[in-house]
């Protein structure tokens, strides 16, 4: 496995950080799928022990992001497009939840965050920068999170969110987003008037309603596994 070339990080790095950079280095391609993870090459690239590198390999499985078979190997899994329909479905109504709940905390601070965010968002589309605009948009989406102040929400998005993450990175490159900046601003309007249920069917929309990726249209490299739906009628 070729071991990224970056500075190491702080030896004091939390569980949570290390688990944040192996997820990040998966969604973004870093590690690709079908790749071997192996814990001493992690440890040695992040400058910290195995032992936070095993427990954040063993979450990564929890969330689908990797194939671990003990004693054997832990390997990068393939897009499955099943398994991205499925979490997609969850994301969408914890991000509806999120709204809901968020509604009577969010500030106009808030909302003005959110409004920078689309802003940058809506740039990053235009320049086609996918890594600005997943930026920008997890930006905008994490001030109701926040302001919900639900930690088993939260909780369920970090393990969920990666995996439509990783659907995105190519639905952003091959399509316009423009149709997602103006829904953004939708939501954000909601918002700052207070309709907390139209704003929260818009956030479940957003994330619900987002075209799937054809298998046909991945990179070789992803190893698409297609969804196997019920003949109609």
């Amino acid at each position: 496995m070729p071991i990224p070339r970056t500075a190491a990080v702080d030896r004091s790095l939390l569980r949570d950080d290390v688990f944040g950079r192996l997820r990040n280095a998966i969604v973004d391609g870093t590690f690709a799928p079908g790749e071997q993870l192996r814990d001493t090459d992690l440890a040695t690239w992040l400058g910290v022990s195995r032992t936070p590198v095993r427990e954040a390999l063993l979450r990564l499985a929890q969330g689908g992001l990797v194939v671990s078979h003990p004693g054997r190997s832990t390997i990068v899994s393939t897009l499955d497009l099943s398994a991205e329909r499925d979490a997609r479905g969850v994301v969408a109504a914890m991000h509806e939840l999120a709204v809901r709940e968020s509604m009577p905390n969010l500030t106009a601070t808030d909302i003005t965050g959110m409004r920078e965010a689309n802003r940058r968002f809506a740039q990053a589309i235009e320049q086609g920068d996918v890594e600005a605009a997943l930026r920008a948009d997890d930006d905008l989406h994490a001030v109701p999170v926040r302001a919900s102040s639900n930690r088993a929400l939260a909780a369920v998005l970090d393990q969920f969110t990666p995996v439509v993450r990783r659907a995105e990175r190519l639905r952003f490159s091959s399509v316009d987003g423009r149709a997602s900046s103006v829904r953004h601003d939708d939501l954000i309007d909601l918002c700052e008037a207070g309709d907390a249920d139209a704003a929260a069917m818009v956030a479940f929309d957003t994330w619900h309603s987002l075209p799937s990726i054809p298998s046909d249209d991945l990179p070789v490299a992803y190893g698409a596994v297609p969804r196997d739906d019920p003949p109609p009628g």
